[in-house]
């Protein structure tokens, strides 16, 4: 039996060979201390668990859901934008619901990709922009992001003939993994290029409400002419601590929508409506209970930069996301500077060329593991020499 080549040429996900080296480790009767993976330790808000209790005992929750998800969880995500950005949507034709932001990403691709069709990714980057053009047959062309441009995509780098070829653009900021933020400008920049081009535009907005030292994170979608040729993912995952209940959401150009729309009704039978109850909730969490979560991630924040200071690395507080990221000792790879800290110390960290080649010479840091264990982690780093 011979597999397809998309599963032949697939490479492991990027944290299985992290899970991995942990479970080795534990094998080996050691405690490793993991910032590998961002997955929010703090729990989902008491609110939100509650409403999830209270759908769940509605019958007409225990039947298929719709693709495009509830009306009234459309309706909360427009009220969001309006809110949030003074962004009218229409939650009828220019929302649609995802089971997590990561499922609707890996779809997009199969809206606009024919075999051999080009979609730009910045690199580094989130892996499944990638794979999602994989899966659908098309070819990928990197734009590397550097850090002179603060790790911002720069457009005049883009060969012109291939962007008169590409069929779509990801772009991802706040940005994973180097923490990069991007303004209007920036947005305004990459609108006037995907109508230049033809290209349709995908931004992955996914940690837009988790911001430090006053940030505000703008939307694509402020921009005028972005509802043209755009869509916008969010996800409840970082934002509301919800990772595991996947209730995410894709707004944009009703065109684009539909199409994204008509690819899930034909893989998934949608997101089941009582999780769906629960990201209405979620959505109206209040700013101070934002804030006061934000608050925790931007301490830990703080005494990890101070620590890698301490030893060395050339680390930057981040105005967003969870993640630090910061080059690697000369003389070192991202690899195997990875590899010396889990073996001298017993700290896990994810190597920057995990992310893509433009990626090496870093790492990334999570700040989503108990207090207890950052400040544990912390004190072994702080033992570590570079030489």
């Amino acid at each position: 039996m011979k597999l397809a080549k998309r599963v032949q040429n697939l490479p492991p996900y990027l944290f299985v060979g992290i899970s991995r080296a942990i479970a080795k480790k534990k094998e080996e009767g050691i405690e490793v201390i993991s910032f590998g993976i961002g997955d929010p330790d703090i729990p989902t808000p008491n609110t939100v668990l509650d409403r999830l209790k209270k759908a769940s005992d509605n019958p007409v929750h225990h039947r298929y859901p719709e693709s495009e998800g509830l009306p009234e969880f459309r309706q909360a995500v427009s009220k969001f934008y309006k809110d949030r950005f003074n962004v009218n949507l229409s939650y009828e034709t220019e929302i649609i619901n995802l089971i997590g932001a990561k499922e609707g990403i890996a779809h997009a691709p199969l809206c606009f990709i024919d075999p051999g069709d080009i979609a730009l990714v910045p690199n580094p980057a989130y892996p499944v922009y990638e794979i999602g053009t994989m899966f659908a047959g098309g070819e990928t062309v990197f734009v590397d992001l550097l850090e002179k441009n603060e790790f911002l995509v720069d457009f005049t780098s883009i060969d012109t003939q291939v962007a008169k070829d590409a069929k779509m653009l990801w772009i991802n900021y706040p940005n994973n993994p180097t923490g990069a933020i991007a303004n209007l400008e920036f947005f305004t920049e990459a609108v006037e290029f995907c109508k230049e081009f033809d290209i349709a535009l995908m931004h992955d907005a996914c940690y837009t409400e988790v911001t430090y030292d006053g940030y505000v994170a703008p939307s694509l979608l402020e921009v005028p002419g972005a509802m043209d040729i755009a869509i916008e993912f969010h996800s409840l995952s970082k934002t509301a601590n919800m990772t595991g209940w996947r209730v995410g959401s894709a707004a944009g150009n009703p065109e684009l929508i539909n199409a994204l729309m008509r690819v899930k009704s034909n893989i998934d039978s949608g997101l089941s409506q009582a999780i769906q109850e629960m990201g209405i909730e979620a959505l109206s969490l209040s700013q101070e209970w934002l804030d006061s979560n934000n608050d925790i991630y931007k301490k830990r924040r703080d005494k990890v930069v101070s620590t890698l200071k301490e030893i060395g690395l050339d680390a930057l507080a981040p105005k967003a996301t969870l993640y630090i990221w910061t080059k690697v000792p000369e003389g070192y790879t991202s690899a195997s500077f990875t590899e010396r800290l889990l073996e001298d110390v017993n700290v896990v960290v994810t190597p920057g060329n995990g992310y893509g080649s433009a990626g090496e010479g870093y790492i990334r840091l999570s700040l989503t593991i108990p207090d207890d264990q950052i400040d544990e982690g912390l004190r072994r780093l702080s033992q570590f020499t570079v030489s």
